[in-house]
């Protein structure tokens, strides 16, 4: 495992390298299907086993993290209330609207939000009607500057001379598609959610049926319309 450094992969203020390290555990834990050992952690960290079991310990306090019986920590249940405290409001209006769309369309729908220059998935619904279907996990990142949810997050905005041509078409039509640009053989199909204030956001639909892709723009144009008139209401 690639040892961690403070000053090369996390902006670290002089003061701040025991919280930054707490975090950078944190994300790992939840980036993890396993969950992580003291050893792992010590080995990302680049620090004695006892330093990492610190750590640890601290996010167990706090219910950050939970020692399984295995001796591998995984992620506590607080991390689901910070999760839900996080745009409340937005994820209150999309929810019914996502569950609509990935049953009726067969597809995953996922919520992005611009975080810099990407798009992060922040919720995501899976569909109860299909057997076969794509499942993400939250946290997902892509480039704004490539894949349907940047283009659509980008088309939210005014033009601009050196955006991708995708963004331009996505402007005009109203959603953006693309195609194995993020994963092979993957179909996505993304709209903006016309929203007020300095967060932008869109739904966004993946899929390998091509089909589905075809029709399915119109249907998430009117989907993040409904989801923007609710945010004004």
């Amino acid at each position: 495992m690639q040892e961690w450094n403070a000053s090369a992969q996390t902006k670290v203020r002089d003061g701040n390298q025991t919280l930054a390290r707490g975090l950078h555990v944190l994300l790992a834990i939840a980036d993890s299907k396993e969950g992580m050992s003291v050893q792992q952690v010590s080995e990302l960290l680049g620090v004695h086993r006892s330093i990492a079991y610190r750590v640890l310990q601290t996010l167990v306090d706090f219910d950050l993290a939970v020692r399984g019986s295995d001796g591998t920590y995984i992620p506590g249940a607080r991390l689901a209330t910070l999760a839900d405290a996080y745009l409340p409001a937005l994820r209150d209006a999309t929810g019914p609207v996502m569950r609509s769309l990935a049953d009726r369309l067969q597809s995953t729908i996922s919520l992005f939000v611009e975080q810099g220059n990407e798009a992060v998935a922040i919720t995501m619904v899976e569909p109860t009607t299909a057997s076969h279907h794509l499942a993400f996990r939250p946290g997902m990142r892509t480039p704004l500057t490539r894949g349907a949810a940047g283009y659509a997050i980008l088309a939210s905005g005014p033009p601009s001379p050196d955006e991708p041509e995708q963004v331009t078409v996505a402007r005009e039509r109203g959603y953006a598609r693309s195609h194995a640009e993020i994963e092979a053989g993957q179909y996505a199909v993304a709209a903006w959610i016309p929203m007020s204030g300095t967060t932008r956001a869109c739904l966004n639909l993946i899929t390998y049926r091509q089909d589905i892709a075809d029709s399915a723009g119109p249907d998430m144009r009117r989907a993040a319309d409904k989801v923007g008139r609710q945010l004004r209401r």
